[in-house]
């Protein structure tokens, strides 16, 4: 059922998005004033305007696309597969800077060396993991490069925005993600909260290897896992300098890992759904252990929950005049609310967002007692709140150096759990 009303929303913001985008070029085309407002491509390597790079087709990864991984699942994720595609960005102008960074990361390692080895990219891939050939698990942007010295050596490397910052080692949060898919998310975290270290939660090893095989995920961060990569034994200490260090991803199931770990986590990620698309109950029923436990783990002041959801319920088919008003109406049916008003429930306060051009809603649910509090001046609890997190979203761009805005994000279709 979630994959059905998945598809029939994406087909749906399809249908409004290419109409919208027709009627905003025939305005621009007819304004010469309006010409030089045209957008620019986004400095966000992740934004959605690049989603026709590597989306593929509905049933499948699509002309052009090229399999570079494919192995069965033994943990009901059926068939996992990686797929790569072309990627636009950055140029090919752009590479000699990253050339040099290389060259300069393999003479602090190997000062000995430092004339003779040569790096040279290969270029930039799109990779997209699906479930059984049509969910879309994850995507990732990875370069390939090779040093030329000795016996040439083939490298991956998941790019996470951030590439030379070292660790401040200041910071001692904790944050745990539940589903890894292909290692995008943590080393994203990783790459911005500098000194955090960061814990995954990965039922499936085959998953697991994916990431690290096709997908540029560091191997030394996960934790028990035989891989086949043939990468070179020094890739992680070359490219990722100690980010690697600060990421742990556990082969286990998230309830059991729950039960047993002692650790407390100032932030939590979830995004956990199968090969048939569905968001196991465990993970949400307000009665069961794992969200028990997790209520326990989280810490007592400040702990905040995240957590991806599909939209369940099927977007209207007429009233939707323009992509700012389909913005804000993504739907939540009986399957996701409940979700919502089971985290509600353990954690205090929660609420939602829409990102509508994937038919996703993000549940964020937090014991944070002084985002509730102060003086409304007239204004409703919703509208309290939401003020609250607009005043707050450019300090955290500008401290985490976020590739993109804030604030749009969150506006989106945000709804209090009631």
């Amino acid at each position: 059922m979630l994959r059905a009303a998945a598809a029939r929303c994406t087909r749906g913001a399809a249908r409004r998005l290419s109409s919208s985008s027709a009627a905003a070029a025939e305005t621009v085309a007819a304004s010469p004033a309006a010409a030089g407002a045209r957008k620019r491509p986004s400095l966000d390597e992740g934004d959605w305007s690049y989603h026709r790079e590597w989306w593929g087709e509905e049933d499948g990864p699509g002309e052009g696309a090229q399999t570079v991984f494919r192995r069965h699942s033994e943990c009901g994720n059926g068939v996992v597969s990686v797929s790569a595609y072309p990627a636009s960005h950055p140029a090919s102008e752009h590479w000699p800077a990253m050339e040099r960074w290389l060259q300069e990361r393999n003479a602090r390692l190997y000062p000995e060396s430092a004339g003779a080895d040569q790096f040279k990219i290969l270029g930039y891939q799109w990779r997209v993991m699906r479930f059984n050939d049509h969910t879309r698990q994850s995507t990732a942007k990875v370069m390939t490069c090779y040093r030329t010295s000795g016996q040439r050596s083939l490298f991956l490397m998941q790019q996470p925005h951030v590439l030379a910052v070292p660790s401040s080692g200041q910071d001692n949060m904790k944050i745990l993600c539940i589903g890894h898919g292909g290692g995008s998310l943590p080393l994203f975290l990783a790459s911005k909260f500098r000194g955090a270290s960061i814990h995954i939660v990965e039922i499936d090893p085959v998953v697991a290897s994916a990431s690290i095989e096709a997908m540029g995920f560091p191997k030394s961060s996960v934790k028990d896992l035989s891989s086949e990569s043939m990468l070179p034994a020094d890739t992680d200490d070359l490219l990722w300098g100690g980010i690697h260090d600060r990421i742990s991803l556990h082969i286990a199931d998230a309830e059991d890992f729950i039960a047993s770990d002692s650790n407390q986590y100032d932030l939590v990620f979830i995004d956990a759904y199968d090969g048939d698309d569905i968001f196991p109950r465990k993970l949400w029923d307000a009665e069961g252990t794992f969200m028990k436990n997790l209520e326990k783990k989280v810490h007592p002041v400040h702990g905040t929950v995240v957590v991806n959801l599909h939209s369940d319920s099927e977007l209207p088919d007429s009233g939707v005049e323009s992509v700012a008003e389909f913005q804000s109406i993504l739907p939540m049916g009986k399957h996701v609310s409940r979700v919502c008003r089971a985290y509600k429930e353990h954690f205090g306060f929660a609420f939602t967002a829409a990102v509508p051009w994937l038919c996703n809603i993000t549940l964020v649910a937090c014991r944070d007692k002084a985002i509730t509090s102060g003086a409304r001046l007239g204004l409703s609890h919703r509208d309290f709140i939401l003020g609250k997190l607009l005043s707050k979203s450019d300090m955290v761009e500008r401290a985490l150096g976020l590739p993109f805005p804030c604030l749009a994000y969150i506006k989106n279709g945000f709804r209090l759990v009631e």
